[in-house]
């Protein structure tokens, strides 16, 4: 078979009916892990003729583009394959297949993943029924981690200000068309990494509403064994670009106030901070001040108080070093936690506010205030999962509920009707 013009995309379009769903695949140097990643698309119990796949062969040299034509060749899902150039990145090739689905939704596959059999017909049930623009189901990782705060339990709307679904951006979501279309929403190919979580943000906090689907998996992270996963790749510099993208995003869509605030937590604890791990003790000098200086702008320009105490005490603490553009302070609470030591918890006032006594705190020659140790939200020390830690007003709710709870149980046992007082008073 003679090579493709690399200059002129390939495109064999099958004359089909229009799909539920438009399958997109983006697929760069893709073998083997394409062969199941495809096979997945072919078992779904939605059927074949529900499905429309579009394939992009991003100037793969490993067989992948022949692959693609050998696939739509035999297969019953209408697929359609697209050969082109590289591009530099998974975002053209997913603007590439965006323009050219039909599909009532559009769900991004990644080459190296799969799907479970049942997954777009469950997203797309839950999609139809509680009428949400983007369906969130549930991932499981394969020879590597997947996030999984957000799999609790299955809920046709969650309020994206206060969910975990803000913790999982990448594209490999079920999303309306209309809404795609609506706004005009494209993979920003400027950005070397991050470019998924962009999207998805403008989605969760334009669309109309989110579901989470958790009975089951949907989909299959997949953790390459040759190391060339996309998310490995690219410098620092490429990190703080996806960060600064992020933040000005939910600064520019989302009015100031708590709902930006809990968003902002978001690039804060991942993408930023990641930056000044117990990495940056190995990093030189200059790479060093490099951080800093593209920190800089991001935590005075977004990092506030209110952002701050919904975050858990250590990787505040990481953030205000840099906002303090203290590398040496860093490096003291780096090295507390590297050792395992366990903070001791001091508790202060009438309230009994808890604070974590991590280096420095109590100092007065120290630019750390004491409001950075301070437990908002509910921290631990020791390893994660260890011995929890609850702010105040958390702690004395849940007294009071257990005191309501006692009253209600005493009250029963004499005969009083529920939600009220001995005294016959609302309780």
């Amino acid at each position: 078979m003679p090579a493709p013009d690399a200059s002129v995309p390939d495109v064999s379009v099958p004359d089909v009916s229009v799909p539920d769903v438009s399958v997109i695949v983006g697929a760069y140097e893709a073998m083997p892990y394409l062969i199941r990643c495809l096979e997945s698309v072919e078992a779904q119990t939605l059927g074949a003729r529900r499905i429309e796949l579009i394939a992009v062969d991003d100037g793969s040299t490993d067989g992948t583009g022949a692959y693609l034509e050998e696939f739509a060749a035999r297969t019953a899902v209408p697929t359609r394959v697209v050969r082109q150039a590289n591009s530099g990145g998974p975002s053209g090739p997913r603007n590439v297949g965006l323009g050219m689905a039909r599909g009532r939704y559009v769900f991004f596959l990644d080459a190296d993943d799969y799907l479970a059999d049942e997954a777009l017909a469950s997203m797309l049930a839950m999609a139809d029924r509680a009428g949400t623009d983007v369906v969130v189901g549930k991932v499981e990782g394969v020879n590597r981690g997947a996030p999984k705060s957000m799999w609790k339990r299955t809920a046709d709307r969650v309020d994206v200000y206060d969910s975990p679904v803000i913790f999982t951006l990448s594209a490999q979501k079920l999303f309306r068309r209309e809404l795609i279309t609506r706004l005009g929403l494209r993979f920003d190919e400027g950005l070397r990494t991050g470019e998924d979580a962009l999207f998805t943000m403008e989605a969760y906090i334009r669309g109309n509403g989110v579901s989470v689907f958790a009975d089951h998996t949907c989909y299959y992270l997949v953790g390459r064994d040759d190391g060339k996963h996309a998310t490995k790749s690219g410098d620092h510099t490429h990190r703080f670009d996806s960060a600064r993208a992020m933040m000005a995003l939910i600064h520019d869509l989302v009015p100031a106030g708590p709902k930006r605030d809990r968003l902002l937590v978001r690039p804060f604890t991942v993408g930023l901070i990641q930056q000044f791990g117990h990495r940056i003790v190995r990093d030189s000098p200059e790479i060093r001040r490099h951080k800093l200086e593209l920190a800089a702008p991001l935590m005075e320009t977004y990092w506030s108080p209110e952002v701050a105490r919904r975050i858990k005490v250590a990787e505040r603490l990481r953030l205000e070093c840099v906002a303090l553009g203290r590398l040496d302070l860093l490096a003291d609470i780096l090295a507390f936690i590297k050792a395992g030591t366990e903070p001791e918890v001091v508790l202060r006032g009438r309230r009994r506010t808890p604070y974590l006594a991590y280096p420095h705190f109590g100092d007065p020659r120290s630019p750390l205030p004491d409001a950075a140790f301070e437990v908002t939200i509910r921290d631990w020390v020791g390893k994660p999962g260890g011995r929890t830690i609850e702010p105040p007003r958390v702690t004395r709710q849940r007294r009071s509920l257990t005191r309501r709870l006692v009253r209600g149980v005493r009250a029963w046992g004499k005969g009083v009707r529920p939600g009220r007082s001995l005294s016959g008073q609302a309780s």
